[in-house]
């Protein structure tokens, strides 16, 4: 259920917080929470995804049954999914005691596991927001499309075992003269949210994807001037 999944990642944006802020964080604490991550953003998308371009346990779309051979391809394409998240969050276990450059500070490598889980849900939600308003109904089966599933697995996947650098809102301080548009920006991203939720965070999806490569050309300046700076 997509409502669990969003639940998941607000809970996971907070449990750290909340751990520190109670100086309750330990080494058994970090590993549950990976292993909650896997479970929530690597194995549920994983079977949601196969379910939904499958047609669920009955294997029918429209009334006309899926290709077996589709079937076991989109399911190995979810279980490579599944196998990404759980290296990406092992990567990441092992980084944490590892030194790593000033440039870093505002890039995550690779696309962390709540926003993997967010790119490849993103063709079922707007599918779900599509159909919700009664709109364009050929476009919405487009997004659910077995091929479309394939390539967003395999896509997302390969997007979270890279070192690509991805952006990292952790950091991020908001300088005054930009504090005004940006809280602008938040109460219109509010307002949609509550007038047309779905397509809403389908649309944001959509903008998470389109900001990795913004943002690799973001850290090759950052990482060039760091460089030449300290020659």
């Amino acid at each position: 259920d997509l409502w669990a999944l969003l639940v998941a990642v607000i809970c996971d944006g907070m449990d750290g917080r909340i751990a520190r802020l109670l100086n309750a964080s330990s080494k058994l604490g970090a590993e549950l929470d990976s292993l909650a991550d896997f479970v929530n953003f690597g194995v549920a998308p994983a079977m949601f995804m196969y379910f939904w371009f499958t047609g669920g346990p009955t294997h029918m779309i429209d009334g006309e049954p899926v290709n077996p051979t589709l079937i076991r391809v989109v399911l190995a394409c979810a279980l490579y999914y599944a196998m990404c998240d759980c290296f990406r969050l092992a990567r990441f276990n092992t980084m944490l005691e590892q030194e790593t450059a000033p440039y870093w500070t505002h890039f995550f490598t690779g696309v962390p596991a709540p926003g993997g889980c967010w790119m490849v849900l993103t063709p079922a939600i707007l599918s779900i927001a599509l159909d919700a308003k009664g709109i364009s109904p050929s476009f919405a089966w487009v997004l659910q499309n077995p091929w479309t599933g394939v390539f967003m697995l395999l896509f997302v996947g390969a997007l979270m075992a890279s070192r690509l650098p991805t952006i990292s809102l952790k950091h991020l301080k908001i300088h005054k003269p930009y504090l005004l548009p940006v809280m602008a920006c938040l109460l219109l991203v509010i307002a949609f949210l509550v007038t047309n939720f779905w397509m809403t965070i389908g649309v944001l999806g959509v903008l998470y994807i389109l900001t990795v490569p913004v943002t690799g050309m973001i850290f090759l300046k950052v990482r060039n001037a760091y460089l030449r700076q300290n020659r």
